[in-house]
């Protein structure tokens, strides 16, 4: 670690002072190349880890406004962005539900309903795990489901304590499952995984001119796209790699059942974050809907719903006597903040980028890409991004290459989302690594899987979600989107939208 940092460290200087003092290339004006210097720095200090990549995300703040890229209003403008909100109150609202153990009983009622065999039960464990992680932080899913996952892998093995258990197919397939899971899942909502969020706030800093991306368009491409990933790696699991998951398996229908009765029952608590989430997905999801019968001049985004929906949380009583209330500013400064920090950084740069000309510049010199057809482009793109997300953060890759799949859409000819969207999906389909995502590491960290397995797993199936997805843009992403992906945009091509 102590060598990459020292390597990403001499890399990015050395970019940024190159591209500082050298001559301006080719066609490019001083204040493009200085945008390309610091996205250079911020892009070598992202992959090297040299400081926490939260604190990278500063950088433009500080580095725009002294070179004479944006002013510090204009720069600091991109950190408060509405997407920035939207996750921030779905943060919010995961914290309510992980206060009142919500997520756990909503799992275990999940599994006792599809378990039974053990291709049944690893079934309902990744069902279970992929529904939580659409609106709550992968990472906090598979916390959740791990011990619960061990407790039966060790009740299965019949052994007493838990050093004795062993890594057999049951183990492994049931492991990877739930890490698997956990990032189909993540695929679904705007919310669900960070990758999901910076594309529609980098469609917007890109693209000043583009329409909205709505938490309904997305779900209606990543939705399908997320239950058939959970599918295929439940089958490719079950049935390929570890075929032998029920040999010596006993399974004892009772745990489960012992597991939720510990719970008690659905507490006040419980029942209003319930309420509270489920009137917040159905809003998202109907929003393009409502917002029609609303007075003139009343415009509600998806931010508006959620940081309503994390404010009434605050104000709706659980025990009035103890001022007890759904949630308290104890649990909710548990949010990952240095995530919406991050978030802010990659729109703050994406508009430095734009409103430099780099966009411009970019999308021009990137011309001898327009005889590549499109879906060898976009399965290209699918590839490049899982694989480079076995070795760094998604969302520091993510960041990073949006504005590069933007310019190339430019080259093409063809809809930014072409490109931008598979970028987004891929970049959380990386299944090989434990340092590759949280969920893999976390699931890793129990010792019952060895790191051939982990990897010749994740390589194979890392191949299939780079297909699916694909597969999924090319044929289903101009339906939900509403717009014809294969030609370029009107609203890409005005002036001060990157070209």
């Amino acid at each position: 670690m102590a060598s990459r940092r020292l390597w990403g460290a001499a890399i990015g200087v050395g970019l940024f002072l190159a591209l500082l003092l050298l001559p301006a290339l080719s066609g490019l004006n001083p204040a493009a190349q200085r945008t390309a210097a610091v996205a250079a720095l911020m892009a070598a200090f992202w992959i090297g880890e040299v400081i926490p990549i939260y604190a990278t995300a500063l950088f433009p703040i500080v580095l725009f406004p002294l070179l004479g890229i944006l002013d510090t209003k204009a720069v600091t403008a991109p950190y408060a962005d509405r997407v920035v909100f939207l996750m921030m109150g779905g943060f919010i609202i995961a914290e309510a539900m992980k206060k009142w153990w919500l997520h756990r009983r909503i799992a275990l009622h999940i599994i006792r309903r599809i378990g039974g065999s053990p291709h049944r039960l690893i079934l309902g464990f990744m069902t279970a795990t992929a529904l939580l992680s659409m609106w709550i932080s992968n990472t906090a899913t598979t916390v959740m489901m791990l011990p619960i996952a061990l407790s039966v892998i060790w009740r299965a093995q019949g052994v007493a304590k838990p050093e004795d258990a062993r890594s057999d197919a049951f183990a492994v397939a049931l492991l990877l499952g739930i890490a698997y899971a956990s990032s189909c899942g993540g695929l679904a909502t705007l919310v669900g995984t960070p990758p999901n969020a910076i594309f529609a706030g980098q469609v917007k800093a890109l693209f000043p001119h583009a329409p909205e991306v709505f938490f309904s368009e997305w779900i209606k491409l990543g939705l399908p796209l997320s239950l058939v990933m959970l599918l295929l790696a439940w089958l490719f699991l079950t049935r390929i790699m570890f075929r032998g998951v029920g040999v010596g398996i006993r399974l004892e229908r009772d745990l489960i059942r012992e597991e939720l009765s510990k719970l008690g029952p659905m507490s006040r608590g419980e029942a209003s974050v319930l309420i509270v989430f489920a009137v917040t997905a159905l809003l998202w999801i109907t929003r393009e809907l409502w917002s029609r019968c609303l007075p003139a001049g009343v415009k509600v985004d998806d931010s508006t719903i959620a940081v309503a929906a994390a404010l009434s949380l605050f104000l709706i009583p659980v025990n009035l006597k103890q001022g007890e209330f759904a949630l308290d500013w104890e649990s909710a400064v548990r949010i990952p903040w240095g995530v919406l920090i991050l978030f802010g950084g990659g729109f703050a740069l994406a508009a430095g980028l734009e409103q430099s000309g780099f966009a411009e510049w970019t999308g021009k010199n990137l011309a001898v890409l327009s005889g590549v057809p499109p879906i060898v482009m976009l399965a290209a793109v699918c590839l490049m991004m899982t694989f480079l997300t076995e070795v760094t953060s998604n969302t520091a890759i993510t960041t990073i290459m949006m504005p590069v799949m933007a310019f190339s859409a430019e080259a093409l000819q063809v809809h930014p989302f072409l490109l931008m969207v598979p970028a987004a999906l891929s970049a959380s389909c990386a299944f090989m690594l434990p340092a590759a995502t949280p969920p893999n590491a976390i699931v890793f960290g129990s010792g019952l899987i060895r790191l051939p397995q982990m990897a010749k797993t994740g390589f194979f199936f890392n191949l299939i979600g780079a297909v699916v997805i694909s597969l999924f843009v090319y044929f289903l992403a101009d339906w939900a989107f509403e717009a014809d992906l294969f030609s370029f945009p009107a609203w890409a091509a005005a002036p001060g939208s990157g070209s």
